[in-house]
């Protein structure tokens, strides 16, 4: 793939930025603009996790070592987009309280949970620099495996928030249960058979 690849999806991936941007300038949120943000972001942070997780199928169907070159990219913006739907949630709608919200985080699962995928993040856009896998060698591709958690976690986020409209969530979740199908190395399971 061509260097002008890289800047082009990094481009593309600003327009859930640029969709909110011109809602909000246009006044175009809808009756409840904080949870079409929330949920904005919200949708994206997932949209971008499975992104991210569907590099190395894409590099294994197509045999292209290129796919790779995107992934920390599209990770980075997971993390971002997962930061603004968090500040979002506490600043919008909780305005900064955090004593409701430390109770919310603990009574309700599916904030528990979101709030679990977001802290497990952090850690994987802190070291997703070549210099901070060197440094961390075989322990890099052990912590950045949490991805997998973060990914189940996101879509069971999705489930339990969503109370009536279950359609979107299974359709994320159908999409993570393949891109997980396509970790699991059955040529060892067929030959112990």
């Amino acid at each position: 793939m061509k260097n002008y690849f890289k800047p082009a999806v990094f481009l593309l991936s600003l327009w859930p930025l640029c969709i909110i941007t011109y809602q909000l300038f246009y006044n175009k949120l809808g009756p409840e603009p904080v949870d079409r943000i929330i949920n904005h972001f919200g949708e994206w942070t997932l949209i971008f996790i499975l992104l991210t997780l569907s590099m190395t199928p894409l590099r294994k169907i197509t045999k292209s070592l290129e796919w790779i070159k995107f992934r920390r990219m599209l990770g980075l913006f997971a993390f971002f987009y997962a930061s603004i739907h968090m500040l979002s949630y506490v600043g919008l709608d909780y305005r900064f309280d955090f004593e409701p919200l430390i109770d919310d985080v603990f009574k309700k699962k599916f904030v528990f949970i979101g709030f679990s995928a977001w802290l497990l993040l952090i850690p994987l856009a802190i070291t997703s620099s070549d210099k901070m896998a060197r440094h961390l060698k075989q322990n890099w591709k052990k912590l950045h495996s949490l991805i997998y958690v973060i990914s189940i976690f996101g879509v069971l986020h999705f489930i339990w928030l969503s109370k009536t409209i279950f359609f979107k969530p299974l359709i994320f979740l159908i999409i993570l249960i393949i891109l997980l199908l396509f970790r699991i190395n059955f040529s060892k399971f067929s030959s112990k058979i």
